[in-house]
C-alpha cells in the first residue's frame, strides 16, 4: 500500500496515516528510561494489535467504539510511565524535515505484503520484532486451551489465539488481564526471524513481515524500540518551577491532598466491576457508568503536585476548590468517568493554561491567585479553569470527536459546561447565575468578534471538512484541516463559536431541559467517538418543537458549524448581554475613569480637589475584565488616571485575565511606571503573554521594543516552541 496516498505534508494539513481500518491497537504497555543530561527518553512500547474485519466506516455512524485514530485506555492503576503516546496518535509536530530511518531489509515496494502503518513523528526508531506470548507461563495457565508451542514451532496461530483471548477478557477481569499485558511486555522476541522490516518517513512508522499479505497474518505482538530527539518538539525540557532541575524536594512537600474521609465523602471501592443492569454499548472495558458504586460518588480521591515554591497557592487555590467542582460536576453530568484526579501545576513555559488527560490535569500557574489567595473572588479564575479541564473528562476523554477538525466536541462543550458547573460549585442563586453567564457571554462575544476579523476565514469554520467530516480512505487514513498552520493553536473560534452554538441551542430548549440532555447524551455515547451530526441529531429527535421552530440538521450545519463569520442570533443575543446588570455597573464605573481622566487634563487645585469625590464601586474579576476593555477603547488616558486605577483595584494583584488586559492598557499608553508589571507578566504568564510582544513593538516606542527584546531573552529557552517562533517573528 501507498501510505501517503494523495496526502500532500508541504500543506498546513496534517496526515494521519494509520491503517485504522485494516488493524488496530488494543492495548499498548510502555518501558521507558528518562535520560536527563542527554535529554532523550528511550526504551520500549509493545503493542497488542488486532485484525479488523474490514469493513470500512463512513461518515453516517459508527459500528464499535474503535472507528477512531487511536484507542481510548482507561490504564486504571498502570505503573508503567506514560510519557509518550508513540501510536496511532500524531503527537506535537516539528517543523524540520526528519531523516529517514530503515531497516536493513527494508524495500520501498511491498511484493504484496501487508504493511502495519503507525502514525509517529520525532522519534529514532532502532528496532522492531515480534514478541513471543508463547513462553509467558501465566498464558499458557490462564488459556490451557491454547495448544502451546512446539519445539522449533513459531506459527502465528497459538501467538493469535493467545492475544486474541487475552483482549477478549470480560471487564470484570481487568485487575487479571492488565497483569497478564504487563507480564507479555517483558516476553523475549520470537524466534527464528523475529526483527520485522520497517521504515520511518517524515510523519509515519510502516512495518511489514516477510510472507504476510494480509492483517488476519500479522503478528498481533510487536516491540518497538526507540528514543525521542533531545531538539524534537514531541517532548519538550525545562527547569522546574524552584529553578533547579537537581533540587530535591522531599516527596511530601511537593505535593498536597485530600482526605476524603475527613470530609465525609464517599470513595470509590474499585476493586470489580459490578453489573446493576445499566446496558453499554461500547467495547467491554472497566467502565465506571455500570458501577453502583460510582454513582453515588460525588467527589473522587484526588491529589495536587506543585512545586514546592508555589505549594502553598496550589493548597489555598486549586486544592481548596477541587471537591467543590467535583461535586459539582457529578451534579451536572453524573458519574465521574475516572476513579481519580490528579492535579499537576506545571512551569510558566507551559503552552496552555491547562489540559485533561485521564487521571490527571495540567494546571497553569497563571491560574493561582497573583496576591493573597484568600478571597472567594481571587480563585474565580481557577475554579473556572478546574471545571473547564475536569468537564474533559466527559466531553474530550471518555466521548472524543471521531474527525480531528471538529475540535468544537470537545473545547465547545468544555467551554459551556465550565460555565454551569462552576456555578453550582458556587451554590449561585438562579439570578446569580443568569447575570454571571451573560456577562461572561459578552466578554466571550467581544473576544470572538476580534478574532473572526483578524484571521483567516478558512480558519473560522468548525467543520472545515464539511460533508466530508469523518471520511477517511480506505486503509483509515486521513488528514487534520489547517493542523498545522502555525496561526492554528493560538485561536480560540473553536472553543468560543462552539459554546456559542451550545448556549444558541440551549436558548431554544430551556436551560434545565438542556443540561438533562447532557446527561442522557453521556449514559448513550460514554466509550465512543462521534461527529457533530451525533449530538445534533440525538437533539432534534429529542426536541421535537425544535424542527417546527426551522431548526434542521442542515440549517444549523449552513448558520454555526460550515461557514466562517458570526451567526445572526449572535448579534442579537449580544445586545442583549450588553444590557444586563453587572455590565450596565461596569458601564457606570467607566464613565468616572473617563472623566477623571479629562479632569488631569487641568490645573493645580482642581486635580487635587476632584480625586476624593470619587466613590467607585467594587467589582468582580469578570467585571474588571470588562472594565480595562472598554477603558482600552479610550484613545487617551491620563497618568494620573492610570495611577490611581492600578492602586484603587490593586491591579498586580487580580489573576491572570485582569492584569493581562492591565498590560495592554499600560502598553498602549506608554505608563512606564508600570513597565514592570508587564515584564512580570511576560516571564510568570507565557501561555496568555504571546500577543502582548506584538503590542510591544507595534508602537514603535524604543522603551517598549527594549523591554520586549529583553523579556524574551529571559524566558526563550523555556518557552513553548511554537509560541517562541510566533514572538521571534515578531520581535527579532
Amino acid at each position: 500500500m501507498d501510505p501517503d496516498g494523495d496526502l500532500n505534508p508541504d500543506t498546513d494539513d496534517l496526515p494521519l496515516r494509520a491503517n485504522t481500518n485494516h488493524i488496530l491497537v488494543k492495548h499498548y504497555v510502555l518501558d521507558l528510561t528518562v535520560h536527563f543530561d542527554s535529554k532523550v527518553i528511550s526504551g520500549s512500547i509493545v503493542l497488542f494489535l488486532e485484525p479488523r474485519s474490514g469493513v470500512r466506516t463512513e461518515a453516517g455512524g459508527s459500528q464499535d467504539g474503535f472507528t477512531s485514530r487511536y484507542q481510548e485506555v482507561d490504564a486504571l492503576e498502570d505503573d508503567k510511565k506514560e510519557l509518550e503516546t508513540t501510536t496511532t496518535k500524531v503527537e506535537k509536530m516539528c517543523g524540520d524535515a526528519e531523516s529517514i530511518q530503515s531497516s536493513s531489509l527494508w524495500h520501498t515496494t511491498s511484493g504484496g505484503e501487508f504493511t502495519l502503518v503507525l502514525d509517529c513523528c520525532d522519534l529514532d526508531v532502532s528496532k522492531v520484532e515480534e514478541v513471543d506470548v508463547t513462553s509467558v507461563e501465566a498464558m499458557l495457565s490462564r488459556f490451557p486451551e491454547v495448544p502451546s508451542k512446539k519445539s522449533g514451532d513459531v506459527s502465528r496461530k497459538p501467538q493469535a489465539a493467545f492475544i486474541q483471548n487475552l483482549i477478549s477478557m470480560p471487564s470484570s477481569q481487568w485487575r487479571q488481564q492488565h497483569q497478564l499485558f504487563s507480564l507479555c511486555s517483558h516476553a523475549p522476541g520470537a524466534q527464528n526471524g523475529s526483527t520485522l522490516q520497517f521504515h520511518r518517513d517524515r510523519w509515519s512508522l510502516q512495518v511489514r513481515k516477510n510472507g504476510v499479505t494480509s492483517p488476519q497474518e500479522f503478528p498481533c505482538a510487536l516491540r518497538i524500540c526507540y528514543e525521542t530527539k533531545p531538539a524534537g518538539g514531541s517532548v519538550r525540557w525545562t527547569k522546574d518551577q524552584d529553578n533547579s532541575r537537581d533540587q530535591t524536594t522531599c516527596v511530601d512537600s511537593a505535593f498536597c491532598y485530600s482526605s476524603l474521609e475527613d470530609e465525609g465523602l464517599s470513595v470509590t471501592d474499585y476493586s470489580g466491576m459490578v453489573d446493576d443492569g445499566i446496558s453499554c454499548s461500547h467495547g467491554d472495558y472497566p467502565c465506571r457508568f455500570t458501577e453502583r458504586s460510582a454513582c453515588s460518588q460525588r467527589v473522587i480521591p484526588h491529589r495536587v503536585f506543585s512545586p514546592a515554591c508555589i505549594l502553598q497557592k496550589a493548597q489555598m487555590g486549586v486544592l481548596k476548590l477541587l471537591p467543590q467542582c467535583l461535586a459539582a460536576a457529578h451534579a451536572v453530568l453524573g458519574v465521574h468517568p475516572f476513579p481519580r484526579l490528579d492535579v499537576l501545576i506545571v512551569p510558566a513555559g507551559f503552552s496552555s493554561l491547562g489540559m485533561a488527560s485521564p487521571h490527571i490535569i495540567f494546571l497553569s500557574q497563571s491560574v493561582l491567585s497573583a496576591g493573597s489567595p484568600g478571597s472567594e473572588e481571587s480563585l474565580s479564575l481557577c475554579g473556572s479553569r478546574i471545571c473547564h479541564e475536569i468537564s474533559h473528562s466527559w466531553f474530550g476523554l471518555v466521548i472524543g470527536a471521531r474527525d480531528w477538525t471538529e475540535e468544537w466536541i470537545s473545547e465547545g462543550f468544555a467551554t459551556c459546561l465550565e460555565d454551569i458547573i462552576w456555578a453550582q460549585a458556587q451554590q449561585l442563586s438562579l439570578e446569580e447565575k443568569t447575570e454571571q453567564f451573560d456577562l461572561k457571554a459578552l466578554l466571550r462575544w467581544r473576544r470572538l468578534s476580534d478574532e473572526l476579523q483578524n484571521s483567516k476565514e478558512e480558519l473560522q469554520i468548525l467543520r472545515p471538512n464539511m460533508e466530508k467530516t469523518g471520511q477517511v480512505s480506505e486503509s483509515g487514513s486521513s488528514t487534520v484541516k489547517h493542523a498545522l498552520n502555525p496561526e492554528k493553536p493560538f485561536m480560540q473560534v473553536h472553543y468560543l463559536k462552539g459554546y456559542f452554538l451550545l448556549r444558541f441551542l440551549a436558548s431554544q430548549v430551556g436551560e434545565q431541559q438542556f443540561i438533562e440532555f447532557f446527561q442522557l447524551f453521556v449514559k448513550k455515547y460514554h466509550g465512543h467517538l462521534i461527529l457533530s451530526q451525533d449530538f445534533l441529531q440525538m437533539l432534534l429527535i429529542s426536541f421535537p418543537d425544535m424542527k417546527r421552530k426551522g431548526l434542521t440538521l442542515s440549517a444549523i450545519y449552513a448558520d454555526w458549524l460550515d461557514q466562517p463569520g458570526i451567526p445572526k442570533w449572535l448579534y442579537e443575543r449580544s445586545a442583549v448581554w450588553s444590557q444586563a446588570r453587572l455590565v450596565e455597573e461596569v458601564k457606570a464605573e467607566v464613565v468616572k475613569w473617563i472623566l477623571l481622566s479629562q479632569s488631569h487634563h487641568g490645573k493645580g487645585r482642581k486635580r487635587k480637589r476632584m480625586e476624593p469625590k470619587v466613590n467607585y464601586k467594587e467589582l468582580t474579576s469578570d467585571q474588571l475584565v470588562m472594565l480595562l476593555e472598554l477603558l482600552l477603547e479610550e484613545s487617551e488616558l491620563s497618568v494620573a488616571s492610570l495611577r490611581a486605577l492600578q492602586r484603587t483595584y490593586s491591579l498586580q494583584n487580580q489573576d491572570a485575565e485582569v492584569r493581562h488586559r492591565w498590560c495592554e492598557l499600560v502598553v498602549k499608553h506608554a505608563y512606564a511606571q508600570a513597565y514592570g508589571d508587564v515584564e512580570h507578566f511576560l516571564i510568570h504568564d507565557q501561555a496568555m503573554g504571546v500577543y502582548l510582544y506584538g503590542e510591544l513593538m507595534v508602537q514603535e516606542d524604543p522603551e517598549q521594543q527594549a523591554l520586549a527584546r529583553h523579556c524574551l531573552s529571559l524566558v526563550q529557552e523555556e518557552m513553548d516552541q511554537s509560541a517562541r517562533r510566533v514572538v521571534e517573528e515578531m520581535v527579532l
